[in-house]
């Protein structure tokens, strides 16, 4: 009796769609709402159901929508308006727009002349394809808080405050915080691909088009059943993918365009670089050059002066040499008139000394 084989061929995971796409043709359908409805319960932490689906900016198909980000526009049972948007290409505005987003949803759901208490409740979802801000966490959650400055202290709503958020069928409001709008930002790439918890496992399948078997979120199973490519239609399947080709052509783009700016910062690098090492080089050398002008000039001086001292102190001794012989001539010729019998006066006239000059050699020679 042959034994059952214990290795039975798995069944391959079906290929998905991006999910960027699925909101743009198929989440928008009341039939895939749940979809929708599980991510955004483990996200906002509480059951959400979709009433409508509202228009947005980007609802309309456009095919010239390059480096495109996709939105959608969500309203709960709680009347609450939800945005949830895709971003692939990195803008540097992003914050800002994020804040456009809201502030134009918030505008365009309450009518002229009716009262404040009217406003939506708005949550911004953002998901990023791109390195938004500098921080360490691929989650972030902002709210808005009123806290003091002295007491440090938040602000709460009263009770009557409480009471009346609550007839006006605003039983979310707790907060002051409950008020205004919340925003989400899940940085996509920052994730590790390690899933521990359920929005983890959401964000491993915006990431990586594809859900584990063993991923068990709410609405994953929706998306596994409602996000398969060999579901599509014909038509959904070629404007699939031709919006693969799209991503694949403008991420060539960007790629282009960073290896172009690369090479002409490098190319402009060099040349500054080349110019600010010249102006630099001669800047060293004139410094370089004067310092050793000085050095060889002091020397040089040193060697004049040294020249000129010999030159002095030889001319000095050359004078003083003759000063010398003309004194010993003048002597000779004193002694010898004098022993021819020279009268001293004559001598006096013939030496161009004077009498006394005389008579004083004579004195020394002879010791009288």
């Amino acid at each position: 009796m042959k034994s059952k084989s214990k290795n039975k061929t798995k069944k391959p995971t079906p290929s998905l769609i991006r999910f960027d796409w699925a909101m743009k043709r198929l989440l928008r359908q009341k039939a895939n709402h749940t979809v929708l409805e599980g991510f955004l319960s483990v996200l906002l932490h509480e059951e959400v159901k979709i009433i409508s689906i509202k228009e947005s900016e980007s609802n309309q198909a456009n095919a010239l929508d390059k480096f495109n980000r996709v939105d959608i526009l969500v309203e709960n049972t709680h009347g609450e308006l939800i945005i949830i948007e895709m971003q692939n290409s990195e803008e540097i505005d992003y914050f800002l727009r994020m804040l456009y987003g809201v502030s134009k949803a918030i505008a365009e759901h309450i009518f002229s002349g009716e009262p404040y208490s009217r406003i939506r409740k708005v949550f911004h979802v953002n998901i990023v394809y791109f390195k938004l801000g500098q921080g360490k966490d691929y989650v972030y959650h902002g709210t808005n808080e009123f806290r003091g400055l002295h007491c440090h202290d938040v602000l709460e709503l009263t009770d009557d405050q409480k009471e009346f958020f609550a007839v006006e069928n605003r039983k979310n409001v707790r907060e002051v915080k409950d008020l205004f709008p919340e925003y989400y930002i899940l940085c996509v790439e920052d994730f590790n691909n390690v899933a521990k918890d359920s929005l983890d496992e959401w964000i491993y399948y915006f990431k990586n088009d594809k859900i584990p078997d063993d991923f068990t979120a709410p609405g994953l199973d929706e998306a596994r059943e409602r996000l398969q490519y060999n579901k599509l239609s014909e038509e959904e399947k070629r404007d699939y993918d031709h919006h693969l080709k799209q991503k694949i052509y403008e991420k060539g783009s960007i790629n282009t365009a960073i290896r172009k700016g690369e090479a002409k910062g490098r190319t402009e690098g060099r040349t500054e670089g080349r110019a600010e090492g010249i102006a630099e080089g001669r800047a060293e050398g004139l410094v370089e050059g004067k310092a050793i002008g000085l050095e060889e000039g002091l020397a040089a001086g040193e060697e004049e002066r040294a020249r000129l001292k010999a030159e002095k102190e030889a001319a000095q001794a050359e004078k003083e040499a003759a000063q010398a012989e003309l004194k010993q001539k003048q002597t000779d010729t004193v002694i010898n008139c004098y022993h021819a019998g020279v009268p001293v006066e004559t001598i006096s006239n013939i030496t161009g000394l004077s009498v006394e000059e005389v008579k004083k050699i004579l004195e020394k020679q002879h010791g009288t």
